[in-house]
């Protein structure tokens, strides 16, 4: 399948690993890439830019393919050494940038003159063209159903891939509610030109997490994420737990006066013991409503050409049936 991103990023397949914390490892990302897909590494689940430059390593020891870097741009007291970690991948000879959080303008330029391609993930309209305009060479459009941080409009993909595709004139990804052919048919169909998949890529046997985190993911519904932070502006989508609940009993309790240090414990260093520990009731930790269509663990090889073989056979059989 030949898509404006199949082009840009020099992939098979229209179908981008999301860059997730604690998730984000070679092992995974390779696999991704091997399988015809673009893996993507999380720079921020290293410690240090010289342990982000072994992960690169790593996985090009793994695959000759194409993988990219994701680095999210976070506001924060004592920030990340974001400096270290772009000299990093651009030393490190990756290609791809995946950018999330704050405005990447910042670092385009030095990007850009590194032959780098660069896709800011955006949950609305208004900001996948603030990004088109700044120079960013494609955007994942996220909608409500995200896992993770959907933003504030609270618009599910049905009507922001339209809209976005009204709008935008570089190629686009759909992320949120994605999980097999026919969710790439419906995102290409409504102007995306492939997919990208988070939650559906941790419930796969190549993903480095805890096996407890996959098997709660293929037993839950599309009923069991919540929505955490919303007093705080920083909505994150999560799947509920014991954990969850605290934080949830908090923010009724505090209302409007709640602030981050009072839900700090059920927010701050969860991911190490949720996804390498298996304490699934550490607290919040990310998944989509896709939760609902993960029933299976399979291998990364597996779930892709699935996908794929779906995807043709809606495209062929189906929808030419319908012509017919």
């Amino acid at each position: 399948m030949k898509t404006r991103i199949t082009e840009l990023f020099g992939i098979a397949h229209p179908i981008i690993q999301g860059g997730m914390h604690y998730v984000g490892y070679a092992e995974l990302a390779a696999a991704v890439s091997n399988a015809g897909g673009l893996g993507i590494l999380t720079a921020l689940t290293q410690p240090t830019p010289d342990d982000l430059a072994n992960e690169i390593r790593r996985c090009r020891e793994m695959t000759d393919k194409p993988f990219g870097v994701n680095i999210t741009f976070l506001p924060a007291r004592n920030p990340p050494d974001y400096p270290g970690y772009v000299r990093t991948v651009i030393e490190g000879g990756v290609k791809i940038v995946e950018t999330a959080g704050n405005n990447p303008q910042k670092w385009l330029a030095m990007l850009h003159e590194a032959g780098i391609r660069v896709i800011h993930k955006c949950t609305s309209v208004r900001h996948a063209l603030k990004a088109e305009r700044i120079g960013c060479d494609a955007v994942s459009v996220d909608g409500f159903e995200c896992g993770g941080h959907p933003g504030e409009d609270d618009v599910p993909n049905f009507i922001l891939l339209p809209r976005a595709a009204d709008e935008l004139r570089i190629p686009f990804v759909a992320s949120g509610g994605m999980a097999d052919g026919r969710s790439l048919v419906a995102a290409l169909a409504m102007g995306a030109a492939g997919i990208n998949m988070g939650t559906r890529f941790v419930a796969t046997q190549e993903a480095p997490v805890h096996s407890n985190v996959k098997q709660a993911i293929v037993d839950a519904s599309e009923l069991d994420t919540r929505l955490v932070m919303r007093p705080l502006r920083n909505t994150e989508r999560v799947l509920g737990n014991a954990g969850v609940d605290r934080l949830l009993a908090k923010e009724r309790e505090l209302g409007p006066d709640i602030r981050f240090e009072d839900i700090v414990d059920e927010v701050a260093g969860v991911y190490p013991r949720v996804m390498r520990d298996g304490e699934l009731d550490a607290g919040a930790w990310s998944c989509g409503m896709v939760a609902g269509l993960i029933d299976d663990v399979p291998t990364v090889q597996e779930l892709i050409q699935r996908i794929m073989v779906e995807a043709e056979d809606i495209v062929r059989v189906r929808l030419q049936g319908m012509l017919a």
